[in-house]
């Protein structure tokens, strides 16, 4: 598979800024690998519990992660001000697949970019959910 090119922040309808922690970075001075899935985990979920779609203490349902993935093409660093941007690329039944690009402090061209799917499913019994329609108009709004 070819690695694809870095994106462009225009390229994605949703950002918000997240700033880099001391903790974040490891013995080679720049963000560690694993932290950038956190700044994924915040994006997608941020967004989802600011628009009273996601109720992480009582809703009926509940996101869990089933893949992920990442390409690295800069690196982050502390101190700096990384913008996490998203988009959905695709809506299933019970399934959304978020596309998330990290981008350096003043930055148009991805410092990664990667994808995170969440499979919804019903609280208690844990078996996919299917998606209600105020989630599916929303989710609309992020899709290119």
């Amino acid at each position: 598979m070819a690695r694809p090119e870095a994106h462009r922040r225009g390229d994605y309808p949703h950002s918000r800024e997240i700033a880099t922690r001391w903790m974040d970075n490891d013995a080679y001075g720049h963000v560690n690998n694993v932290v950038h899935y956190s700044y994924f985990d915040t994006v997608v979920n941020d967004w989802l519990i600011r628009r009273g779609l996601l109720d992480v203490e009582r809703g009926a349902i509940i996101g869990l992660v089933v893949e992920t993935g990442c390409h690295y093409f800069d690196s982050l660093t502390y101190p700096e001000t990384v913008t996490a941007a998203m988009r959905v690329a695709h809506v299933g039944n019970s399934s959304v697949r978020y596309e998330v690009a990290l981008f350096g402090e003043g930055k148009d061209r991805a410092a990664a970019q990667g994808h995170f799917v969440h499979v919804y499913v019903d609280r208690e019994s844990r078996r996919p959910a299917s998606l209600p329609e105020a989630w599916r108009l929303a989710l609309a709004t992020l899709t290119p």
